[in-house]
């Protein structure tokens, strides 16, 4: 072998092994580690509607329920409702608008949402196992209404990976208002490994990750001790991780202090908005009490998103009893709905815009969802009950079909009747944009093979571009 020969061999491999990291890294080979295919999109943010975002008062237009409002709710046998019997039909308190392109009917209760209606891809035919929030909560998050299961922002952490070294793979934005129900559960890494579960972030708060800073009043702590005392934290760590091989826990503290380290750095930089322009913060409501919170965590997700996160999760309503701050609306929907929704229209439709004007939305999927829909007909005389038997989703960008409708409801918007769809289908078809193929994308938990669609699933084809 010559000596050319040598150097190339050796050290041309090295550096062939050194570029093909830096490509995948910034995204520029075919299918990447942990893909099976392709894909169409890099990142998730995904709106939770906490609460149970009514259908028939949103995107599910039915003139049935304007036709026969007031009369007797009668779709035939018994009516399973959560904790009423039922009232009379209610139409919608807002009237029904067609908009963009596609035609696509949206109430005026969400006058922004509607302008983005030829970017967005609808489902109209959802269903629940479950019509307790909760178990329903759970559900849409992992595919199953007991606790203890990944939610998908953690499944994708695990089958994916980071694109960033310096923030979280999977960020979770609640509500400022509080949690939903299940609270931190619900952006749990289950029996992935620890690492894996959503990192929360309250971007409205003056502390927005709770202990990345020392407090003012540890003035004895300095960067150089810092530093002293993770490395010595670091080795004992270490040293119990090899006599605890395996610990998930441990390994994921190790690597949070690491982040955390990088997040001191980060965080402040990536949390600030002030220097966005005039138009992105009124674009978003950020000056406005209104939508300030919900708009604030759309912006931040979308910093967030450019600087390559993952997965992101942003809740909209919050389980804090009464007066409601969620979209539980049982007593007065009109007045619940019309608060929720003046929070969450305005930013939701600003982030579809603002991506899109990026060029981002190409390959991010914003997908809006919530946990079960709501009855046609009234409880007490301005409310509604829960509804698991049909409720809607929609999704945008990352290589969903603009303009386009999938299922449908009866006539009274009561049960899915055409494509019923779970939770499995949609976590199937968000994965498949992912590259990953959902049935191959499985963990050894307890001798059994785990999946986020469990034994289900199955890709909505007719709503991917």
């Amino acid at each position: 072998m010559t000596r050319r020969n040598f150097l190339w061999n050796y050290g041309g491999g090295l550096g062939g092994i050194a570029l093909a990291h830096l490509l995948s890294q910034e995204g520029l080979l075919g299918a990447q580690p942990g893909m099976h295919h392709p894909a169409k999109a890099k990142r998730v943010v995904q709106l939770f509607m906490s609460g149970a975002a009514s259908q028939c008062d949103t995107f599910d237009y039915k003139p049935e329920l304007i036709k026969r409002n007031g009369q007797k709710f009668d779709p035939g046998g018994k009516v399973e409702l959560f904790q009423s019997d039922p009232g009379s039909v209610m139409q919608c308190p807002w009237d029904w608008k067609q908009h963009g392109e596609s035609g696509k009917w949206v109430s005026g209760l969400l006058p922004h949402l509607a302008e983005c209606v030829d970017d967005m891809a609808f489902v109209h035919s959802l269903q629940s196992k479950s019509n307790v929030h909760g178990p329903a909560t759970f559900m849409q998050n992992s595919g199953f209404i007991l606790p203890g299961y990944p939610c998908m922002g953690a499944w994708i952490s695990y089958g994916l990976g980071s694109m960033n070294k310096d923030l979280p793979t999977f960020v979770v934005l609640p509500d400022g208002r509080g949690f939903a129900p299940n609270g931190a559960s619900n952006w749990s890494a289950g029996f992935l490994p620890a690492a894996h579960q959503g990192t929360m972030i309250r971007a409205s708060s003056s502390n927005p990750i709770y202990d990345l800073f020392p407090p003012k009043s540890a003035s004895y702590i300095t960067p150089s001790s810092e530093t002293d005392s993770l490395a010595v934290l670091n080795q004992l760590n270490q040293r119990h991780l090899e006599s605890h091989a395996g610990d998930s826990q441990l390994e994921a503290r190790i690597a949070s202090y690491e982040l955390a380290a990088k997040l001191q750095v980060s965080a402040p930089e990536v949390m600030d908005i002030s220097k966005e322009s005039a138009a992105t913060r009124a674009l978003y409501g950020i000056d406005d009490i209104d939508t300030q919170d919900f708009g604030r965590n759309c912006l931040v997700a979308r910093r967030m998103l450019e600087r390559g996160v993952r997965f992101i999760q942003i809740w909209s309503g919050a389980d804090n009893g009464f007066p409601r701050r969620n979209w539980d609306s049982h007593e007065d929907l009109a007045k619940d709905h019309g608060h929720m929704a003046a929070g969450m229209d305005k930013p939701a439709a600003a982030l579809i815009k603002d991506l899109k004007s990026r060029g981002m939305l190409d390959d991010t999927i914003v997908y809006w969802t919530t946990e079960f829909g709501r009855m046609p007909c009234s409880q007490g005389s301005k409310g509604r009950d829960h509804n698991p038997f049909a409720f809607t989703s929609w999704f945008a960008g990352g290589g969903f079909k603009g303009g386009a409708t999938y299922g449908a409801s009866d006539e009274w918007s009561y049960k899915a009747v055409d494509n019923p769809v779970y939770c499995y289908d949609v976590h199937a078809t968000v994965l498949h944009l992912l590259g990953i193929d959902h049935t191959r994308l499985s963990f050894r938990h307890n001798g059994i093979d785990r999946r986020l669609t469990d034994v289900y699933g199955n890709v909505i084809r007719e709503l991917i571009a």
